[in-house]
């Protein structure tokens, strides 16, 4: 027997990534139409200019951190203040993001020649040679050092700061947390867009990646530790797995990799002098 189905309010947090469905649930005893909430994706341009880089597929929210976010991990302007969005364009086709330039920064942009091809999982699609693939990273500064139940709270934090990924089930997210404790999260389908928009986020305020650490829900890889360089993040906290790439990568830029940071256990796979004691209250 089926029942008719029973909308749901969008949650307010998470409204702008969400799109509602109905569905047909089946259960061993019942049928039932339901109304649920999908994480949104759609393809979104970078555009330089008048002229466009990337295609990247992400969920369409935060869309102002995104852009500044992406401009600055790929290395295509160095400073928020080198990149204006001017206009985002939407179609039944996808979005497009207007962004200006600097005319030097366009200049070395069209000799890099690279289109990206994104998709959700994949951080290097549209490379047109191994030199492109793994390019050398920027090193940090030195830092401070945090303590582990400082790893642990932010790890708590991040969890706590999702709420399109609890609507859904379906969404990365990407966390600064500062020496204060306070987290700034953003959301989005892929890992790498998640993390696009926290460096556009902490970009526009008055924080240093060595005022905190990065903590995200997926597993570490190469292209996560790449952003997170150009950024200046000097530590980095992964709920899962890093790669070897990654981990040989975060030595190379003075990064200190931890991963499998759940509950207060971690491990800590490069730079683990940054890992202090805990100060006696």
């Amino acid at each position: 027997m089926e029942t008719t189905p029973t909308p749901h309010p969008k949650p307010p947090a998470a409204s702008e990534g969400l799109e509602e469905l109905e569905v047909l649930h089946v259960a061993p005893r019942n049928r039932e139409r339901l109304v649920d909430h999908v994480v949104g994706e759609a393809p979104v341009a970078m555009v330089y200019n008048g002229v466009s880089f990337a295609v990247m597929l992400a969920t369409p929210c935060n869309l102002r951190d995104f852009a500044l976010g992406f401009s600055l991990a790929e290395g295509i302007v160095e400073e928020a203040g080198e990149y204006e969005l001017v206009d985002v364009l939407r179609t039944d086709r996808g979005i497009s993001l207007q962004g200006l330039i600097p005319s030097h920064r366009f200049a070395a942009l069209a000799e890099r020649r690279r289109s990206l091809a994104g998709r959700s999982g994949c951080g290097l699609c549209g490379i047109e040679s191994l030199e492109d693939a793994v390019r050398p990273l920027p090193r940090v500064a030195p830092g401070e050092g945090v303590t582990r139940d400082a790893i642990a709270a932010g790890m708590q934090a991040l969890a706590a700061g999702q709420p399109l990924n609890a609507a859904t089930g379906g969404a990365h997210a990407a966390a600064f947390v500062a020496r204060d404790g306070s987290a700034t999260v953003r959301e989005d389908v892929g890992r790498h867009n998640a993390l696009d928009k926290l460096i556009g986020a902490i970009a526009t305020g008055s924080l240093r990646g060595t005022d905190g650490f990065l903590a995200i829900t997926s597993r570490a890889s190469w292209e996560i530790v790449h952003k997170a360089a150009h950024a200046g993040i000097a530590v980095i906290a992964a709920i899962s797995a890093p790669t070897s790439l990654a981990v040989s990568a975060a030595d190379e830029a003075g990064i200190t990799l931890i991963a499998f940071a759940r509950d207060e256990a971690m491990n800590v796979y490069s730079h683990p002098q940054r890992i202090v004691a805990e100060t006696s209250g």
